[in-house]
């Protein structure tokens, strides 16, 4: 069966709760994206506000404090929120791609260190108690004074488990990243054994149907191809006849599906999700979005990406890609006063950039 992009659109903002804002918890909805990108602090609270009715920014950091959800690295060897219980077993899927990162980074400056040694004797000085970054670097450079410690502290990141404690993660919250063993704060062990299977499932429940190239580019795996067509799955192709699978019981959204207008922050996972993006942007205009390693804050209309937003210190803007109808733009200004309502800048100005203009 051949699935439009129209069809792989809205099916996806149905899974992603962006046809319409979804009664279920913060919790339950964490769960059901699997992860949530926290590269910047402040975009889970926007991205789960897009998606939830009645959304707080308290409801996340209460879950963050209450250590039902944790943020760490993860995907992609990238900062993300999950539920505790998910951590338990995404975690040790990430291993490979966190250690393969580290080498990438840090191999040459840490090339004499053994490794094993390394997260030996971090997971000695983090037993009971929370670190910073730089108090760890410094407590494992007093091992290897002749490496840089930069090196140092980023490679007992990427070999250990670790969890970032409140208040990082906490709306506005800056300063130094903490580290914290991740079991012991969670108070359960990781998984003994991977299960790629699970992760697999998760994710079309969350953003298929889909090919194999996007369950990669999201997770940060390779080789899937074997494990995604042996998996008991739905086959569709796409309107390039690029394969796609999707859960048996998973359904799909007429193409017809009305979508509202929504914004979605730096890094979100529905931008992020694919290999190929078209489902949600032009290649024009993902050459926009998506600039080196930054995803820009994007503007849904139609379901489609057809704008970006900043919020800086002087208030909101909005570049639009085209011009678009009155009543589209009335309703993007409408749902921009609602995110400054929840941001906490209800008076703020909205600077609306004229077409073919960057905003910074």
């Amino acid at each position: 069966m051949k699935l439009t992009r129209r069809t792989l659109n809205r099916t996806a903002l149905d899974r992603q709760l962006l046809l319409r804002r979804a009664q279920t918890t913060p919790l339950e909805a964490v769960r059901r994206l699997v992860a949530v990108q926290g590269q910047e602090i402040d975009a889970p609270y926007f991205g789960l506000w897009s998606r939830l009715a009645g959304f707080t920014q308290d409801d996340l950091s209460g879950l963050l404090y209450g250590r039902q959800v944790v943020r760490g690295s993860l995907l992609r060897g990238t900062q993300h929120l999950t539920a505790a219980a998910d951590y338990l077993w995404l975690r040790p899927l990430m291993q490979a791609t966190l250690s393969r990162t580290r080498q990438a980074a840090f191999g040459k400056a840490t090339g004499g260190v053994d490794l094993e040694e390394l997260a030996a004797l971090a997971r000695e000085l983090l037993t009971g108690r929370t670190l910073t970054r730089p108090q760890l670097r410094d407590l494992l450079a007093a091992r290897w004074p002749e490496v840089q410690p930069l090196a140092l502290g980023w490679s007992a990141q990427a070999l250990l488990p670790l969890v970032h404690t409140p208040p990082n993660g906490i709306w506005g919250t800056g300063g130094a990243t903490p580290f914290t063993l991740a079991e012991e704060w969670i108070g359960a062990p990781l998984a003994a054994e991977l299960a790629v299977e699970r992760m697999i499932e998760r994710y079309l429940a969350a953003f298929g149907p889909a090919g194999v190239k996007d369950i990669q580019v999201w997770s940060g795996l390779t080789r899937l191809r074997e494990v995604v067509e042996r998996m008991p799955l739905r086959r569709y192709t796409d309107e390039n006849g690029r394969p796609l699978y999707d859960l048996p019981e998973a359904e799909l959204v007429p193409e017809d599906a009305p979508a509202p207008v929504r914004f979605l922050p730096w890094f979100d996972n529905l931008v992020l999700a694919y290999d190929d993006r078209s489902r949600m942007m032009t290649d024009e205009h993902r050459k926009v979005v998506c600039v080196g390693a930054v995803t820009n804050p994007v503007i849904l209309v139609d379901g489609f990406v057809a704008g970006m937003w900043w919020l800086t210190g002087e208030g909101l803007e909005i570049r639009p890609f085209r011009e678009l109808p009155a009543a589209v733009m009335a309703e993007v200004m409408a749902e921009a006063g609602r995110m400054l309502a929840f941001a906490g800048r209800p008076e703020a100005e909205i600077r609306v950039t004229a077409e073919g203009a960057v905003a910074r």
